[in-house]
């Protein structure tokens, strides 16, 4: 982030030729090389969101506010509000980001399902778990605020579906080749084998533990710990044991269910 730079007006003041001169003089040809560099809008809408996730990583959504936000992003409130119209705004903004991130990451891995099914099952998985993992504060922050802002929940149900879509084409194209036995009916399975993703990586991700009833309830990416990144949050941002636990256990499940074995081959 670039922040404006010092004026320097105080140290040409004081050299000899300055304290001769009048003052008119000194104003009369400025230094336009030792202007502020102003910050343009696409860099001040980058500068909010970077701002935002940082903050994301050290506090609940609910304490962050917008003068966090201004002040980390080194700008006034009021010019805050050109850019977004609520902190919510943001949080939409990021989880758009890290949606398109995972998509990325996933675009081409089902290119190889007829020759290596297991790897490429494994990539699309790893892809969801690992971006997720990275950008732990935002997709708890977007979880756990579902429940009370319906444009989070509206986005959140949008990227749910096209990740449905994508895998129920795969699950038919599988069925077509011959690979993938009979079996519930694709989108049906698929809905089923996202929504587990989600609730695995929730718990992942806040420590959440699905096995302790007393637990049970705190849905939402574990809300009431938003923000908590202690020894019994899993999934740490740049992978790990725990990552490659998640994924394996994701794995086997997914392959079990698609094809009724893990297939054999890569």
């Amino acid at each position: 982030m670039n922040l404006p730079a010092p004026t320097e007006t105080a140290s040409a003041a004081s050299t000899p030729a300055a304290q001769g001169a009048p003052a008119a003089a000194l104003h009369a040809a400025p230094n336009r090389g030792r202007r502020a560099a102003r910050l343009s809008g696409d860099e001040r809408q980058r500068a909010i969101l970077m701002a935002a996730e940082r903050l994301l990583g050290e506090k609940d959504f609910a304490d962050v506010t917008i003068d966090d936000l201004a002040r980390g992003a080194g700008i006034s409130r009021p010019t805050f509000y050109f850019y977004f119209a609520s902190k919510q705004a943001v949080l939409l903004a990021l989880l758009d980001q890290v949606a398109h991130e995972a998509e990325k990451r996933t675009a081409e891995v089902f290119a190889d399902l007829s020759t290596a099914p297991s790897a490429a099952w494994r990539k699309a998985i790893e892809a969801f778990v690992g971006t997720f993992a990275e950008h732990r504060g935002v997709s708890v922050a977007a979880a756990g605020a579902r429940s009370s802002e319906p444009e989070l929940a509206a986005e959140w149900a949008t990227l749910t579906n096209r990740w449905i879509d994508a895998t129920a084409a795969a699950i038919q194209d599988e069925r077509d080749r011959g690979a993938s036995p009979a079996g519930p009916e694709p989108r049906l399975l698929a809905s089923a084998l996202n929504l587990l993703n989600e609730r695995v990586i929730t718990a992942a991700l806040t420590g959440l533990d699905p096995a302790r009833p007393d637990q049970m309830g705190r849905d939402q990416m574990g809300q009431d710990q938003m923000g908590q990144a202690g020894p019994a949050a899993a999934l740490p941002g740049g992978g790990g044991e725990t990552v490659g636990e998640t994924v394996e256990t994701l794995l086997h499940i997914w392959l079990t269910s698609i094809y009724g074995a893990v297939p054999a081959g890569p």
